[in-house]
């Protein structure tokens, strides 16, 4: 605990620059997921809160950043118009969390362990790309909302390459400076030159270029007003005229929903896609982790769950770890939960005192922010390492890509983890056993060494190859290297018992017995 503590204050510093420079991407991030939920406003907001405070504490990760995800929205959407109130779905969203605890108590957490490497490579370079390419039209002041959707089609019926397309017609010079002279900040600042003064080790790039980017849009305003940012490219957060008003903002649930079944099915589809998304998120986050520490995924699941429970119970969104807000803590040099604590510290303060303050900040410098942050993910480095691996690696890696770059990001998870699969069956097939063949004028013999492990997954290649074998021959099943053998297996031999008689093949069983499963061969023999 001593060198857990020690640890924390080494990096307390960073962890609280960290925090804000995450504050400062969360919180556009949480409105826009908001507004594509038809949610209200303002529960975006909570669920960045609960994310960071709750989630934070109870996890053991220390560098997963939670919070309202963009992979729930459609289902956040469909649910507020099938139970008819956002106060409705609160309700699953409290049973969604107690669905994860239980999960986390049933050790479901377990299934992040079996995520390829590949695919999970090729999920963090696709979150770079979809950042960059979805950044460009806020880089130029051309999108009015910022969303943060990490999918391919846009709620206005456009999609990632048609936004693109109007920075052409609809460019803002503005914008566009502001964003040039947000990337010059964020580039420049980790120049060894500039590293020599504390200032520039203590005080956060980005936290520079936002307050930059609002002294520019003020200069604009008083000196260029055509270049002045019109609000909708500033962020845009609900004010409260009190503090009591600010508390006026949460939402509490309506219980009275609790035997309608579409409540728990709404649950179950949050649990499921939440779940999915943060175990994916954790295991990500893990290999970001300059500290290479293991996160317990039960732990998580069970950290999430509350989260969604006090989420639910004071009108936040549903939260999952997310990766993009995970590697712009990494990035902005997170190392402790602390980081993630704070932003979510910070968020809660500055909504509740400042609101007025953050709306004067420019989306085309948080668009900078995110530039930065995408090519660390989906830099030219990483295709190469992953090239040179073999197509077993990058073909997964490169189809998980652009799964998620043309539909979202829970496709490419179950696309690219099919892929990366077929390949382990593919390979699992081929190795189900070792023959050895002497075939001589008139009696052919030929063994058949099971592998170690002969699970059902082998069926297939084991019935082709005795279906396939000729009249006559001699033919010995050796069992003598498996530790274990599925018992379908044992079922295929059985059978072939029957069709080795009607094809005159002599047919020995050596060493089955020694198998874990012995006692059905001996029961079908």
């Amino acid at each position: 605990m001593k060198e857990n503590f020690e640890f924390m204050k080494k990096h307390f510093v960073t962890d609280i620059s960290a925090g804000l420079v995450v504050f400062l991407i969360a919180l556009p991030l949480c409105l826009g997921i908001s507004l594509a939920s038809g949610a209200p406003l303002f529960s975006g907001i909570i669920a960045g809160i609960v994310g960071g405070i709750v989630v934070g504490f109870f996890s053991n990760s220390s560098i997963n950043v939670s919070g309202p995800a963009a992979s729930v929205a459609l289902v956040i959407f469909t649910a507020i118009q099938t139970l008819g109130s956002f106060e409705a779905v609160l309700v699953a969203v409290i049973l969604s969390g107690v669905f994860q605890i239980i999960l986390g108590f049933l050790k479901a957490g377990t299934v992040a362990y079996f995520f390829p490497n590949a695919m999970i490579k090729g999920i963090l370079a696709s979150i770079g790309l979809v950042l960059i390419l979805k950044q460009i039209p806020h880089a130029f002041g051309v999108d009015h909302v910022f969303e943060g959707i990490e999918t391919f089609k846009n709620n206005d019926g456009t999609n990632t390459f048609s936004g693109i397309m109007k920075v052409f017609n609809e460019i803002s010079y503005g914008a566009t400076t502001i964003t040039i002279v947000s990337l010059i900040i964020l580039i420049g600042w980790d120049n060894p030159l500039f590293k020599k003064f504390k200032f520039f080790k203590f005080f956060p790039a980005a936290l520079a270029a936002v307050v930059v980017s609002i002294l520019l849009n003020e200069l604009f305003k008083s000196s260029i007003p055509s270049f002045a940012l019109e609000p909708s490219h500033l962020v845009t957060l609900p004010v409260a005229d009190s503090f009591g008003d600010f508390f006026g903002f949460f939402q509490f649930p309506d219980f009275t929903v609790i035997n309608n079944p579409e409540v728990i099915g709404i649950a179950l589809a949050i649990t499921f896609i939440a779940s999915l998304e943060s175990l994916l998120s954790t295991e990500a986050g893990d290999k970001l982790d300059p500290y290479k520490r293991r996160t317990s995924t039960n732990r998580e699941l069970k950290a999430q769950g509350i989260g969604n429970i006090v989420a639910g119970f004071i009108g936040g969104l549903p939260i999952t770890a997310v990766i993009v807000r995970t590697t712009a803590n990494v990035s902005s040099g997170g190392r402790t939960k602390t980081a993630t604590i704070t932003h979510g510290i910070i968020m809660f303060v500055c909504v509740a005192s400042i609101p007025m303050l953050l709306n004067l900040i420019p989306l085309a410098a948080l668009s900078a922010v995110l530039f930065v942050v995408g090519y660390k993910l989906t830099s030219i480095p990483i295709y190469k390492s992953v090239y040179k691996q073999g197509k077993k690696q990058f073909l997964p890696f490169i189809i998980t890509i652009l799964v998620v770059m043309f539909t979202d990001l829970i496709t490419g998870i179950l696309v690219g983890g099919a892929i990366a699969v077929f390949f382990i069956l593919r390979d699992n097939y081929k190795n189900a056993y070792v023959t050895q063949e002497k075939v001589e004028e008139k009696d052919g013999t030929r063994t058949l060494k099971l592998a170690q492990e002969t699970t059902f997954l082998n069926k297939a290649d084991i019935m082709l190859y005795l279906d396939h074998l000729p009249k006559k021959s001699h033919l010995i099943i050796d069992g003598t290297d498996a530790k274990f053998v599925h018992h379908d297996i044992y079922e295929i031999i059985d059978e072939f018992k029957e069709t080795a008689k009607y094809k005159d093949i002599k047919l020995e069983v050596v060493n089955l017995e020694r198998n874990l499963t012995e006692k059905f061969w001996r029961k079908q023999s």
